[in-house]
């Protein structure tokens, strides 16, 4: 089911929390959301759900519109919110019942799906406690397992893995990318590695508005601009390297790596390599060119440079 947000706004008073958003998200698609807090995803994603009203805009699961068939968008949503609400009093079991119920699935089936949800998320161990005994992480766990007791087309997660251990985490992710096979996924996290390893596209929201919409690699790309290079060189002083490496055509700029002898970050001229330039001059000057391998610009640095101030 594939989602379609149209110059979407919402304002709280005279704050414009989310400015004119637009973005498509296909069937089977697993897209990461990212923004720094008060960045307005989790008002995109509220509104996205119907929990919130938008203030203008458009949204649209297929031919479902969230402004005339809100209901019948909710049916079709599992949604897990950031502070994830459980009814902490209420065993694991009964509290799943009582979502399938309100969900409206047959009573027929919700044993059955109480049971693979159960499984599917690793409460069996836990699975007879009350929600208020569990770790933080096996209620985040109760939390996937209520998004998904109706088996929805579209899944909402805010900070799916919040509190949740490494091991934890890598079973979530694999549940996630599974999950993703035929459900449209939207996700938020501030773990970048995580979306990165995740999510098939990235979408980075700053002061309401999207900054950024693509894969990771397509990301970097457009923020490297040109080929960056870690080059390592031994047989002469640091200077004297420098100082032949600037001479080349095919470099933009070039830096020491700091406590690194020999080790050096070279930028290449937009649209051009200079990798055979540099190792030609490591002939010439009977020099060792010990290392040299492209480097790319990590998600992280990507994510600062389009939601610093």
């Amino acid at each position: 089911m594939a989602i379609t947000v149209e110059n979407l706004t919402k304002y709280y008073g005279v704050q414009k929390a989310v400015d004119n958003v637009s973005f498509t998200i296909n069937t089977g698609e697993v897209v990461g959301f990212l923004g720094p807090n008060g960045a307005g995803k989790s008002t995109t994603m509220r509104m996205i759900t119907c929990y919130l009203e938008p203030s203008s805009g458009e949204i649209r699961l297929d031919n479902f519109s969230a402004s005339q068939q809100p209901q019948e968008i909710k049916k079709r949503i599992g949604y897990l919110p950031e502070n994830n609400p459980l009814y902490l009093d209420m065993p694991i079991v009964d509290y799943l019942r009582f979502c399938a119920e309100l969900q409206g699935v047959p009573k027929a089936e919700i044993s059955g799906r109480i049971r693979k949800m159960i499984d599917v998320v690793g409460l069996k161990l836990e699975r007879y406690k009350k929600i208020g005994e569990l770790s933080k992480g096996y209620r985040q766990r109760v939390g996937l397992a209520q998004a998904l007791i109706h088996n929805p087309e579209v899944l909402i997660l805010d900070e799916p893995t919040t509190g949740l251990d490494p091991n934890q985490i890598i079973e979530i992710r694999q549940l996630i990318r599974e999950l993703g096979k035929d459900k449209t996924v939207i996700l938020s996290s501030h773990i970048l590695p995580e979306v990165e390893a995740t999510c098939d596209r990235i979408l980075i929201i700053n002061k309401g508005k999207i900054v950024a919409d693509g894969t990771a690699e397509q990301l970097r790309s457009q923020a490297q601009g040109s080929e960056l290079l870690t080059i390592r060189i031994e047989g002469d002083t640091n200077s004297e390297i420098l100082a032949a490496l600037q001479n080349l055509e095919t470099i933009e700029k070039i830096k020491e790596v700091p406590n690194e002898e020999g080790k050096f970050l070279v930028t290449s001229k937009k649209d051009t390599s200079s990798r055979k330039d540099i190792f030609k001059l490591c002939v010439e000057k009977n020099w060792y060119l010990l290392e040299m391998h492209g480097t790319e610009t990590s998600l992280e640095d990507i994510f600062r440079q389009l939601t610093k101030n």
